[in-house]
């Protein structure tokens, strides 16, 4: 579910959330409710399941499953080729930058420039220097938060769309399939489960995610400490929102981070990066599956 990245969001998924379980839309949710790629996902969404004649439970797993694969995973190996060109771009921005410290030194004692003029100096030309390399490796850095610029966006439009679905805000004849379209525990995916098992099984599943990345970073910034930090808080707090909101719309979570988890593993795999184009950066490992578990056992202690 989580992407660390990662760029603003036109709407946060805490308001989203709040504003589904809150059963009375109104204002800019009712607005956004009904907008035209609401609309689309709605139209999706009974397209699928009448052309697969799946129940609606599998209809709503297939369909995140889908759209994550055909959206999200290439804007993902996207993503992963434009770090691991500007992974590959760190050495020789070190070596440019060191070299032009040393002309601005020449230069400021030549001129008689204070330490001040001299950073300035410094920094506007590094700036510049990097945009260069940027630009011919073709790897800005902003072009790397396209994922979040478009799963956020289609993550809020499906879960409303699953909602107007529960509450019948599409129409009756859907609510009444979705009051009967469950399976297991929740038959009922116009409710909230009741069992709590959809709800923690996300909130465990994103801490998941979470803690795995966590892990592969043995140096972090603060800023990355609080981040991480930040999304634990937030996979917790998930826990209850998801238990207040219809089932139809926490089994799409459930799913979408579990397809998450998948695409962002897959593409630590060696073969499927360089099926990619992926370039190979110095942080690559040839056995990155069994360094996550290494890493994992290590960082909580359970092996000694």
């Amino acid at each position: 579910m989580w992407r660390l990245a990662r760029g603003g969001r036109p709407v946060t998924v805490a308001a989203v959330v709040a504003a589904s379980a809150s059963g009375s839309p109104g204002g800019w949710y009712g607005w956004l409710a009904q907008t035209a790629p609401v609309h689309w996902a709605e139209g999706g969404l009974v397209a699928l399941q009448a052309a697969a004649g799946l129940p609606w439970w599998a209809a709503i797993v297939c369909g995140g499953a889908a759209l994550r694969t055909a959206v999200t995973l290439p804007l993902a190996a996207h993503q992963s080729r434009l770090l691991a060109k500007l992974e590959n771009l760190q050495p020789e921005i070190k070596k440019l930058s060191e070299r032009l410290r040393y002309e601005v030194s020449v230069r400021g004692k030549q001129l008689g420039w204070s330490d001040k003029v001299a950073r300035f100096h410094f920094k506007k030309n590094l700036r510049r220097i990097i945009t260069e390399l940027y630009i011919r490796d073709n790897c800005h850095p902003f072009k790397a938060t396209l994922l979040v610029w478009v799963q956020i966006p289609m993550w809020v439009f499906v879960s409303l769309a699953l909602r107007n679905c529960s509450v019948g805000a599409l129409n009756s004849e859907v609510q009444e399939q979705f009051s009967t379209g469950g399976t297991l525990w929740f038959t009922d995916l116009t409710a909230p489960d009741s069992t709590w098992i959809l709800p923690v099984s996300l909130g465990l599943l994103n801490l998941l995610i979470v803690e795995i990345f966590a892990s592969q970073k043995m140096e972090v910034s603060r800023f990355q400490k609080l981040a991480t930090n930040f999304f634990r808080v937030l996979s917790v707090v998930m826990i209850p929102v998801a238990a207040t909101v219809p089932s139809s719309m926490a089994l799409y979570w459930l799913s979408s981070s579990f397809m998450g988890l998948s695409h962002n593993l897959l593409l630590r795999s060696p073969t499927f990066r360089r099926l990619c184009c992926i370039p190979r950066t110095k942080s690559d490992s040839d056995t990155p599956y069994r360094d996550i578990v290494s890493a994992l056992t290590t960082r909580y202690g359970f092996k000694k």
